[in-house]
């Protein structure tokens, strides 16, 4: 694995599951296959979701994106640093980061893996600086992609560090 790079071939997903704590176990099984995290993950990640909501409302960027969400939990859970992104065939129920009371319909998952404590807000940065940059068509396209070649391809050529 190329340590330089934040995404990964083996670490891209199109999930059909229904629910956010049925996604992350999906993920974290997959991820901890690819010893990109630790046993504890799915537990961690879920519990972390759940006190602190990772859901992001697009709307400010355009009416015209799907919601996303951010999860991650804290890098001792974790054995690098990678942006998984995952791809939902069906929206699914997140709480608003901003407001956790509401529910937020997520259709695209940036899941932060990050061994390193001190840039996990950078990594943040970068996923909110790639959603305002990227123009609003291309993020529909990738958004609408049911094949982690085709999402792996596009984030490659198109976040930029």
């Amino acid at each position: 694995m190329d340590i330089n790079n934040l995404f990964s071939p083996d670490a891209v997903f199109v999930s059909e599951a229904e629910s956010s704590t049925a996604v992350f176990k999906e993920v974290s099984h997959k991820l901890f296959e690819e010893k990109c995290v630790k046993d504890c993950f799915f537990k961690e990640i879920t519990e972390r979701e759940s006190s602190y909501p990772t859901g992001i409302d697009t709307s400010p960027i355009s009416k015209e994106l799907p919601n996303i969400a951010v999860p991650h939990t804290e890098g001792e859970f974790v054995n690098t640093r990678l942006i998984v992104p995952v791809g939902l065939k069906t929206p699914v129920c997140f709480k608003n980061m901003i407001a956790p009371d509401q529910d937020l319909q997520v259709k695209f998952l940036f899941m932060i893996l990050n061994n390193d404590p001190e840039g996990q807000a950078n990594i943040l940065a970068q996923i909110m600086d790639f959603l305002r940059l990227t123009p609003v068509p291309k993020l529909q396209k990738l958004f609408n992609f049911t094949s982690t070649d085709k999402i792996y391809q596009f984030m490659s050529e198109n976040f930029k560090k």
